[in-house]
């Protein structure tokens, strides 16, 4: 075959090989009489992936112009025109056309090794099931009596959570709020998603945080959104920078992490909190803090919230019990004026109908509880072991080979590997040795950083994830 892929090229390798064949099959080069090369031999005389020849045929097979026959290899359909066979869509197709974007293939990837295999897990942003509080939990499902109803519940979430949750904003994060301004929602990821699809429109330029857990999420592009990135420092953005950008692009609404952000672990000064409200209300900006970790402080000191300063409203508040209770309970919310909060409940409720009930009554009582304020003391305890150990660790093994801002708070540390190295190479190769962690490509446009999560692998664990990670760094 004297046919080569064009690697170059931006349309995909199995792509170019089903059109190939395609033509062939229209000009004759593929006579119906002869079976196509088996896969193997076709991947090797191309020197590509035999999974790239199965997508190239599984392209041709769902259009008809192919089939598989066991024993006798793939051939030519003998009713190519379609006259009497059954065609199958074409699923490929339909996947690469639609609007909702993937997650990036290295994300992909990385949650698929932390899934299928037994790895130190350094990468996953969650707490280990060992912190979760597992004890107060099961005595609220054995020993109390579920009361609320099992039917749709109200639309912004069960007006008992709704009410808890504004008595836990006030006591926890000094926020003053009602019920009516409260939106229950599965997790802050899906809070996120309601923002973006709800309050924006394509075309509209937004400033993130870089690095940021936000940096290259697939929502922002599939929604036609315009990021603009705001530089990370030691204690947070620059409020100039905010600034200039909304000069030059007229940004539509700011998204920070100001509390132990993701992945950096830094915390927002309070004098630049209120120079970025102040920006807020006098162009008039939406901004919207994402704030997983803010009662995570390993100091005691107690950390004020942009909603606990924003006397304007101009602040939509997300959180979530996933970062310091439970991810699997999927218990979210928003808070905002009240007509935002109608617009995304509205949304909500044409994509699930509302929260589930159960755990928002497992929710409600453990907020309720004594048991809640214990219970972050001791997780706060844990996590500070946890961030002790990873930097002891990183010190004992790499040395002056790392740098790194050392967090008093959340669950992340964000790490620059000075040595010259492949990202993908690296990663490849930690996987190899048994640990994972997500590279800084993906949540920052600087070079040579690598997040660890600290929060779901034990003392022992993480000493021996990084000495793995040292192995791969040394072998590249």
């Amino acid at each position: 075959m004297d046919w080569k892929p064009d690697r170059n090229a931006k349309k995909a390798i199995y792509k170019q090989l089903a059109e190939f064949i395609e033509n062939g099959i229209a000009d004759g080069t593929f006579p119906p009489d002869k079976p196509l090369p088996s896969e193997r031999n076709l991947a090797k005389e191309l020197n590509v992936n035999r999974s790239t020849v199965v997508a190239a045929y599984d392209e041709l097979e769902s259009n008809g112009l192919i089939q598989r026959n066991r024993g006798s290899g793939t051939t030519i359909s003998k009713d190519i025109w379609g006259i009497t066979k059954k065609r199958i869509p074409s699923w490929n197709r339909y996947v690469e056309a639609g609007s909702f974007l993937p997650n990036q293939p290295v994300i992909q990837r990385i949650r698929k090794e932390a899934v299928e295999h037994k790895l130190i897990n350094l990468a996953s942003g969650e707490l280990s099931e060992d912190l979760f509080p597992l004890k107060f939990l099961r005595e609220i499902t054995s020993t109390r009596s579920f009361i609320g109803s099992l039917g749709y519940d109200h639309p912004q979430g069960n007006e008992l959570l709704r009410g808890t949750i504004t008595k836990h904003v006030k006591q926890f994060r000094k926020i003053e709020t009602n019920p009516s301004s409260i939106l229950i929602t599965s997790g802050a990821q899906q809070a996120l998603h309601l923002v973006v699809q709800c309050l924006l429109k394509p075309g509209d330029a937004v400033a993130l945080e870089d690095p940021s857990y936000n940096y290259n999420l697939p929502i922002f592009k599939s929604a036609g959104i315009k990021p603009y990135y705001l530089p990370v420092g030691k204690d947070g953005i620059e409020p100039a920078d905010l600034l200039t950008l909304y000069k030059k692009h007229r940004i539509r609404m700011i998204f920070l992490n100001p509390s132990y952000q993701n992945p950096t672990g830094t915390l927002l000064s309070e004098t630049k909190r209120k120079a970025i409200l102040d920006i807020s209300s006098e162009y008039g900006i939406p901004v919207v803090e994402d704030d997983p970790y803010s009662l995570t402080s390993f100091t005691g000191e107690e950390v004020s919230t942009l909603k606990s300063m924003d006397i304007h409203g101009n602040v939509l508040y997300i959180s979530s019990l996933s970062k310091i209770v439970a991810s699997g309970l999927r218990i979210g919310w928003i808070i905002g004026p009240r007509p935002v909060i109608e617009r995304l409940s509205d949304a909500k409720q044409q994509i699930d109908f509302g929260h589930a009930s159960y755990t928002q009554w497992i929710a409600n009582d453990f907020l309720e509880s004594e048991n809640f304020n214990s219970h972050i003391k001791g997780l706060v305890k844990e996590l500070e072991k946890r961030r002790n150990q990873i930097v002891t660790s990183l010190n004992y093994f790499l040395g002056d080979q790392v740098e790194f801002f050392i967090p008093q708070g959340g669950i992340h540390l964000w790490c620059n590997v000075k040595k010259d190295y492949n990202e993908m190479q690296l990663l490849e190769e930690s996987i190899k040795r048994g640990v994972i962690f997500v590279p800084g490509s993906t949540m920052g446009s600087k070079k040579g950083f690598v997040r660890f999560t600290f929060a779901r692998e034990d003392e022992e664990s993480i000493h021996e994830g990084i000495k793995r990670f040292a192995a791969a760094l040394k072998f590249l």
